[in-house]
């Protein structure tokens, strides 16, 4: 399959490939932690970069619960088969232990030529023994920093390969660390060919990640790609779901309650708390934990009230995804539906409820979208994008814009998002605005007032700003 987008991700990894040519690293050989959600397309990065680079490259990816002593064979067997220089020198090595088998690949690598290596799914190679990592730093520092090579370590469980650059761990202080996201709203556009507005649509429901990305047809409407994919119980969009909570919790069934309860719109502890545990609501001691390892694994995203007034209890939670949203809100239940071939009743819940969840959903891409665009010559110290509630919901404000976050010293904007096929932001949304302006702490009758929209602003509405969807795209493309 054609490889496309992508192309910030590659320029970093070729920059620091450049820096074990260039010889300008306080050591020869360069390390770089990779992650990224699972089935965002690390693997298929690395693979990339690798095959463009024009150097001598390994690349071994782990097999989650395989013994560690065939786990070593076949390292060793991969590097043997390898282009490195030197890799016929370790054909029939038995390595006893991790330290063994990394120091028979600092054999194997050249001297004097650049190479890449790269070792996927480091947690599994972790989960089968705990002495890879000190093994790892051991031969880095003896050996292979001393190498010109390049070291890619990729793993998709975030909070295990975050962990491996913190200052209790071997590694500390050895290697640079790259976040893989899903493909970004300019590249949904280019690989769809869709317009703005649509584009935006399409990446709410795919997620950005590029498997179900690239099952769009270019120039798909939203209904025919629904159509198409709810008509097929294989099709990307139904499947991807599934594995990638399998992938990150295979035995998890508390965490996969509370990622139901929030993909269904519960988000406030209680709500989940009540939600999540069925007949009994979960307790605080339970449900705390695996909200922080939700939010470690970077798969939840918890909000806070943006403004001048510390609120630090005030969390909404929501999943931080939109492709894993809409599987939860809308595919998980439709499935069983989709298998007995009756794939028009699920498209039909989906169509009835489209409009209210794309309204919430869209939030999140305008936030960040706007701190793309931001600061400005217009706002030239905004550096903070959010929203404010009080906790009756009553008002609710999507979007604040400040100095810092989550307490700004100054907010500097307030605005709506109406992201409404039919009609403009008109007087009415303008009037609900300004009433819910002063509930605010920091705001001000003067504070300038903004609005994301899909279909405009009505005439005589005096926003001090307005951004529409291909301002959108637009601050992707930069």
């Amino acid at each position: 399959m054609e490889f496309t987008g992508r192309k910030t991700d590659l320029d970093l990894l070729a920059r620091q490939l450049d820096l074990v040519l260039d010889r300008t690293g306080a050591t020869r050989g360069r390390a770089v932690i990779v992650t990224g959600r699972r089935r965002v397309g690390k693997s298929r990065l690395v693979q990339e970069f690798c095959d463009r680079s024009d150097r001598p490259y390994v690349v071994f990816q782990a097999t989650r619960g395989r013994d560690a002593i065939a786990e070593r064979a076949d390292f060793i067997g991969t590097i043997t088969c390898s282009p490195l220089d030197n890799a016929e020198l370790i054909r029939g090595f038995h390595a006893g232990d991790w330290n063994q088998a990394l120091r028979a690949l600092a054999i194997a690598m050249p001297d004097n030529a650049p190479s890449i290596v790269v070792i996927d799914e480091i947690p599994w190679l972790i989960e089968q023994d705990s002495a890879f990592e000190g093994a790892l730093q051991t031969v880095w520092d003896r050996h292979l920093s001393n190498k010109p090579v390049l070291l890619l370590l990729v793993g998709s469980d975030i909070s295990v390969m975050e962990s491996l650059g913190t200052r209790e761990r071997p590694f500390f202080g050895r290697a640079t660390k790259m976040t893989v996201e899903p493909l970004h709203l300019a590249d949904v556009q280019s690989l769809t060919e869709l317009d703005a507005a649509d584009s935006i649509d399409a990446l709410l429901i795919t997620g950005g990640f590029p498997e179900i990305v690239k099952s769009w047809h270019p120039g798909m409407s939203r209904i025919d790609f629904l159509r198409d994919a709810t008509s097929n119980p294989l099709a990307p969009l139904l499947v991807a779901g599934e594995l990638s909570l399998l992938g990150e919790f295979p035995e998890g069934a508390r965490s996969r309650a509370i990622l139901e309860a929030i993909g269904s719109g519960e988000r406030t502890f209680s709500t989940i708390a009540a939600e999540a545990g069925g007949a009994n609501a979960l307790a605080a001691g339970t449900l705390n934990p695996l909200l922080n390892t939700l939010q470690a694994k970077r798969i939840i995203d918890a909000d806070l009230p943006l403004s001048t007034k510390p609120d630090t209890k005030n969390k909404r939670y929501r999943i931080s995804d939109s492709y894993l949203r809409f599987w939860l809100a809308f595919l998980r239940r439709g499935i069983p539906l989709i298998e007995r071939g009756r794939g028009d009743v699920a498209l039909a819940r989906i169509e009835r409820s489209w409009t209210a969840w794309r309204g919430r959903a869209i939030e999140p891409v305008v936030r960040e979208s706007l701190l793309r665009l931001l600061p400005d010559e217009r706002w030239p110290d905004t550096e903070a994008v959010g929203g404010w509630w009080n906790r009756q919901n009553n008002p609710e404000i999507d979007l604040i814009g400040a100095d810092r976050g989550p307490v700004a010293r100054t907010i500097h904007f307030a605005g709506s998002i109406k992201w409404f096929e039919d009609r403009a932001f008109d007087r009415h949304d303008y009037d609900a605005l300004i009433r819910g302006l002063l509930a605010i702490p920091g705001t001000a009758i003067d504070t300038p007032l903004v609005a994301v929209t899909r279909s405009g602003v009505a005439d005589n509405v005096p926003l001090a700003m307005h951004w529409g969807p291909e301002d959108l795209v637009r601050a992707w493309q930069r």
